[in-house]
């Protein structure tokens, strides 16, 4: 199902109807649901960042303490890396397909027509701003219950939570008593909704490594990774 651009307010109970059945949650505000699925490129009314805000802090709550709930026996830091891959963007990209959540955002053709639909980006900034608009329509016990459903194949996954590249990184240069490494902005392109960003990795004076991705977040772990995998083979020889 293909989802037109802006679909009648009036009849969003009959066009929702499946997602509600997905979620396990029908709101009681179908306005809210329909800012929660609207990407910022189509301009005129409500978009989803003001709920992707609330969501963003609802489902770290949320599974801060489902995690406390579940592994008794793990330190802080065992739980802080398993919380990271589980509100990670691929995780939540992952989720937001697992909701169907890709048949239901509604964006301007242009978007849509270079991929926004499958752009992880996009997939995980609309869960966040669902699970936002269930907390503000029905609270935070409803939140809970859609978290820990929809999240219930990922929260045991890990035997030992992976650690992504900036901790690494971080930990490689600890090692070695070098200073912390610096990510500067070296580029930022495309429009306001969609940017682009590249991001320089520093480690002391040695030559920097670049990553580029659609946040901030994302360049820096692509520059992180591409710096640890050189001086880690540097250091071998």
């Amino acid at each position: 199902m293909t989802v037109s651009p802006q679909p009648d307010i009036t009849g969003a109970l009959g066009q929702y109807a499946p997602l509600y059945k997905i979620l396990g949650y029908r709101f009681k505000n179908a306005a809210l649901l329909r800012e929660a699925l609207t990407h910022p490129s189509l301009e005129g009314g409500k978009q989803y960042q003001r709920l992707e805000f609330v969501g963003d802090r609802v489902v770290g709550l949320v599974i801060a303490e489902w995690l406390f709930e579940y592994y008794p026996k793990i330190d802080e830091g065992g739980l802080a890396s398993r919380h990271t891959n589980l509100v990670r963007k691929e995780t939540l990209a992952e989720v937001a397909v697992s909701m169907n959540l890709p048949e239901y955002i509604h964006m301007a053709k242009s978007t849509q027509d270079n991929g926004g639909r499958q752009k992880a980006t996009i997939l995980a900034d609309v869960c966040e701003a669902i699970i936002g608009a269930v907390h503000q329509d029905g609270g935070y016990e409803n939140v809970r219950r859609l978290v820990r459903k929809f999240w219930k194949p990922y929260i045991s996954h890990d035997t030992v939570a992976r650690r992504d590249a900036k901790t690494r990184l971080q930990e490689w240069v600890q090692a070695r008593q070098i200073p912390t490494p610096a990510y500067n902005v070296i580029e930022r392109t495309g429009p306001a909704h969609e940017p682009y960003f590249t991001i320089e990795a520093c480690v002391m004076n040695m030559t920097p490594e670049f990553g580029k991705g659609k946040s901030k977040r994302e360049a820096e772990q692509v520059a992180a990774q591409k710096l640890l995998k050189r001086l880690e083979s540097e250091n071998k020889r």
